[in-house]
């Protein structure tokens, strides 16, 4: 029997839902991870998550690892490459935004920041649990407009509010769980 989850998991992808139930809503404090998935919100814009998250093993390997350092030093000839794989959004825009929020990412680094820390204290290092009506979650906050400002004033590129909200979901700032979900359930 299956669990009851949010409205919104496709129950037919197993990619989706292995993330709905294990990633979604679940706090990351992993520097690489936090890294990674805010290019892949990024990458994500205009697109659906689903299409991202097929792609995202290819990510890993075009983009080394989402190691930052190795990023940001990328010249024409890798952004040549990235622009021809087919493996991930082949996007001059969103190759050059994660190239610019790696750089951006070893400037906060700079400043004795951790994304971690830096991320956690716009919610108090704590999970924000919103209780909103199941299949009724907003596009973005006031809070996620707050972050995006910041982010963008940092350098950040690709952080617009709807981007960053999805972005706190997906790293566990914010719990947006439908009140039957088996994961809201399971805190």
């Amino acid at each position: 029997m299956n669990p009851t989850r949010c409205t919104w998991a496709n129950m037919a992808n197993p990619r989706y839902l292995a993330y709905h139930d294990n990633e979604w809503g679940v706090p990351c404090h992993d520097e690489t991870t936090l890294f990674e998935m805010m290019n892949l919100e990024g990458a994500q814009a205009g697109l659906s998550w689903e299409t991202i998250l097929n792609k995202r093993d290819n990510y890993r390997i075009a983009f080394d690892g989402w190691d930052a350092a190795k990023i940001a030093g990328y010249d024409d000839a890798k952004v040549a490459e990235l622009l021809a794989n087919p493996g991930i959004v082949r996007n001059r825009l969103k190759v050059a935004a994660a190239i610019n929020n790696a750089r951006a990412y070893l400037r906060l680094r700079e400043e004795g920041l951790s994304l971690d820390r830096y991320l956690w204290s716009w919610v108090g290092h704590a999970p924000v649990v919103n209780d909103w009506p199941d299949g009724d979650r907003p596009a973005r906050t006031e809070l996620s407009d707050r972050l995006s400002k910041d982010l963008a004033k940092r350098g950040f590129k690709f952080v617009g509010s709807t981007i960053v909200y999805a972005y706190m979901q997906g790293i566990g700032m914010v719990d947006d769980h439908d009140r039957a979900c088996f994961c809201r359930q399971r805190r």
